[in-house]
């Protein structure tokens, strides 16, 4: 049975790489931060079939004691600062996790298993102002905020413990990608839940940032494989992962709204100038041919159906609160009804 540890494992990609893994057949660990409160919302349901151990990307001590202890053969660096906006608000803790992290999780590797086959979670965040478009491996960085600077010197760190000292080690540069379990901080979910709530009659309007921003947006469930593919590899390489199309917010907007069953969107946004970012990402469009011919990946779930399937969820979430909320309102009626005069 492989071994294999997910840090960020309580994140939406996390979630999703331990279910496909588990059915794999493999062995699962995820290494979760120490909380007065966790949010393990998102892999409740695997509490029975995956091993929480306790570490940090902070801690290099915490992490080599992981590693001695669970052996994995595989490790998946998906934990970091991850809210873009967020990272300009904290850019010295964005750089010590998203990027820092990466380096003492390496160093680990290297000091105990160098057989351990690492992937680490880059991002198209790293092209920023493109220089060229579609992206692909070749395609210079020119990050525009603190996480996309995090990010490349991650990527980069991962490039350098594979040439200095031969570590199979592996970076997926994903695109956006979505699901129903998104945070939501994000502007994908904050469109489909609003679309939700305003088909519910719960809110009236949504404010968003620059509606012109375009975006590869695709499915985590698709993304994920590609992860797992990486790994697999004779060879350890790079490898830009995205669907090779470009969606606006108004084309996100637009397809929330009509999943909701709501004709006309434009009553129900206001572009407020508070949501835009100080250093705009205008354009990321991906070019995945290498991860296409070399790992046999393709995307499978369409952009449309993955909103209709996260709209679809936060209706079901949101009808699930207003009955409880309903018959929570029906008990006490009946309990004042009962009280004394």
């Amino acid at each position: 049975m492989k071994r294999a540890l997910i840090t960020g494992i309580t994140g939406q990609d996390g979630s999703y790489l331990a279910e496909l893994l588990l059915a794999k057949g493999y062995r699962v660990a995820g290494m979760v931060r120490h909380a007065s409160t966790n949010d393990h919302q998102r892999v409740a349901h695997l509490f029975d079939r995956v091993e929480f151990l306790t570490g940090d990307l902070e801690d290099q001590s915490s992490m080599m004691r992981i590693i001695e202890e669970f052996r994995p053969q595989e490790i998946y660096n998906l934990a970091a600062m991850s809210f873009v906006p967020y990272s300009w608000q904290a850019p010295v803790l964005t750089g010590e996790l998203t990027g820092l992290g990466v380096t003492r999780l390496l160093e680990a590797i290297r000091l105990i298993d160098p057989q351990i086959r690492f992937y680490q979670a880059s991002s198209s965040e790293m092209f920023g102002q493109v220089k060229t478009t579609p992206q692909n491996e070749e395609t210079p960085f020119h990050p525009r905020s603190p996480y996309g600077v995090a990010k490349v010197y991650g990527h980069y760190i991962t490039v350098n413990y594979r040439e200095s000292y031969g570590l199979f080690a592996c970076s997926g540069i994903l695109f956006n990608h979505e699901s129903p379990r998104r945070g939501l901080e994000f502007v994908t979910r904050k469109v489909t839940r609003g679309a939700a709530r305003i088909k519910l009659g719960l809110q009236d309007k949504i404010s968003l940032g620059n509606l012109e921003a375009q975006r590869d947006w695709g499915d985590a469930r698709d993304y994920v494989e590609a992860m797992w593919l990486m790994l697999q590899q004779d060879q350890p390489d790079d490898y830009v992962i995205g669907t090779g199309q470009a969606r606006s917010v108004k084309d996100l907007v637009q397809a929330a709204f009509s999943a909701a069953g709501i004709e006309d969107w434009r009553p129900h946004v206001e572009v407020d100038p508070r949501f835009f970012r100080p250093a705009e990402v205008d354009f990321l469009l991906a070019d995945s041919t290498k991860a296409r011919r070399k790992l046999g990946w393709q995307p499978k779930i369409s952009f449309e159906q993955m909103i209709k399937d996260m709209v679809a969820a936060d209706l079901k979430s949101l009808e699930a609160v207003e009955a409880r909320l309903a018959d929570l309102a029906r008990r006490l009626e009946r309990l004042e009804g009962h009280g004394p005069a």
